[in-house]
């Protein structure tokens, strides 16, 4: 499991949330992302190791069409025995 925060140069894309949970769903990875008042967008993500880092690759390299993401975090890794959620939301 991995804490995620990912930072943006600006708010072309509003869509970055929806960008990040619809790649999640289609690696099969499990978990959550949001804003922040800070103009971030930060989540946890849960799955399999390969499927997590091609992630985790997706959010540096790629990420949403119209964002420029300038960083993304990973920290709070941690192994779980078992996954703590059943599918891949948006928190409001």
């Amino acid at each position: 499991m991995f804490q995620i925060e990912i930072f943006r140069s600006c708010m072309v894309d509003s869509r970055l949330r929806n960008n990040i949970q619809a790649e999640g769903k289609k690696l099969g990875l499990v978990g959550w992302v949001q804003n922040t008042g800070a103009g971030t967008v930060q989540g946890q993500l849960q799955g399999p190791r390969s499927k997590v880092e091609q992630m985790q690759e997706w959010l540096k390299s790629t990420g949403s069409p119209k964002s420029r993401i300038t960083k993304a975090e990973f920290n709070n890794e941690k192994t779980v025995d078992s996954l703590e959620h059943s599918s891949f939301n948006i928190v409001k």
